[in-house]
């Protein structure tokens, strides 16, 4: 063979020929080729390298923690405000419609936009104004019906119905 290294490769980096090659057998010689051929690839300041980019990566990591951080509280307070312009938005048009009462407002004021908690708003002052105009009077409530010929043939009929005639 040739003055070539172990494992058959040269030094100057070159393939070596057919007949200079060495069949790897077992595992721990694999490794061991590997090993040198990676020391060999290793620039002179590769663990300086190695730690500046750790300590890169950490400071690009607590510096991404930090503008995640700011970007949730932009979110929550952007959510905020929408809640409050919401409830606002809610609360003067239940205030343009007359409604005062707080559970009114609460179950049936469910629309997300200004248009449809203006209908609601509205449907709910008209059922209210209907209900006070008409008060809680019920038509002949405690007169006692006139009877005609058909309602006594009727009471007879349920009378052996139920069998208390």
């Amino acid at each position: 063979m040739s003055d070539a290294p172990e494992g058959g490769n040269t030094p100057s980096g070159e393939t070596p020929a057919a007949d200079e090659f060495k069949v790897i057998t077992s595992q721990d010689e694999l490794n061991r080729i590997i090993g040198e051929r990676v020391k060999r690839a290793k620039p002179a300041d590769y663990d300086d390298l190695k730690a500046k980019a750790a300590k890169l990566d950490e400071i690009e990591q607590a510096n991404q923690t930090e503008a995640e951080k700011a970007a949730k509280r932009l979110a929550d307070l952007e959510a905020e405000l929408t809640n409050t312009r919401r409830e606002s938005t809610r609360l003067k048009i239940a205030a343009d419609h007359g409604i005062t009462d707080a559970d009114d407002i609460e179950l049936f004021l469910t629309g997300t936009d200004e248009e449809t908690l203006t209908k609601q708003a509205k449907r709910l002052a008209d059922r209210d104004a209907d209900r006070k105009k008409n008060g809680n009077h019920v038509p002949r409530e405690g007169q006692t019906p006139v009877l005609t010929a058909g309602d006594e043939d009727r009471r007879a009929f349920v009378r052996n119905l139920t069998g208390r005639g």
